[in-house]
């Protein structure tokens, strides 16, 4: 039974090597790993492609069910996925597999704490901001793009499209730097 492990970051500042270590030393022949969130599925190119590749009695195998998402429903509906092509999901802490009844059972309950984990997450985030922007600490992100060089080139007849990308900002950030234009000149 081929394996194949799966790992996943949030994000750059995060080490990926336990996740792989873990992984090769389970027998795992091939491993697809990315820095992405683990809430949105759509977003995650090698969970997809491994997806896409498993086959009758293969093995998707994980570090933690966490790294595999942090939606009850993504993960059951991935565990659905795997049975339709006659693969399974072996968790490796804890130990669980598909493979069996009482491992579903046990891997939709992993899946509903770690859907309360992202939840307590943002929950503890937003207090936190609450509690900063009281304290007047609490600025927001910084902003990444130079509004005046937005209005330059959009003044120059550059599309919004062609300055967001030569900008590397989304086309929404050009908008809103034009927005803020048409409000200030609006107010005074």
């Amino acid at each position: 039974m081929p394996r194949i492990g799966y790992a996943r970051v949030s994000s750059s500042s995060q080490d990926l090597d336990i996740q792989m270590a873990k992984l090769t030393e389970a027998g795992c022949q091939v491993i697809r790993s990315e820095v992405v969130s683990g809430a949105p599925r759509d977003d995650r190119s090698e969970l997809a492609t491994v997806l896409e590749f498993l086959r009758d009695g293969d093995e998707l195998v994980v570090h933690r069910l966490d790294r595999l998402g942090r939606s009850t429903r993504d993960v059951l509906n991935l565990v659905h996925e795997l049975d339709a092509r006659g693969a399974s999901l072996r968790v490796l802490e804890p130990e669980v597999t598909t493979a069996g009844d009482m491992g579903r059972m046990v891997i939709t309950v992993l899946g509903m704490v770690a859907d309360m984990e992202l939840k307590f997450i943002r929950d503890r985030q937003r207090t936190g901001i609450e509690a900063a922007k009281e304290k007047g600490v609490y600025k927001g992100r910084q902003k990444s793009v130079d509004d005046d060089e937005v209005r330059r080139m959009a003044g120059e007849g550059i599309s919004k499209a062609q300055i967001a990308r030569d900008l590397g900002v989304s086309r929404m950030t050009v908008y809103r730097a034009l927005a803020a234009e048409k409000s200030k000149s609006n107010s005074g």
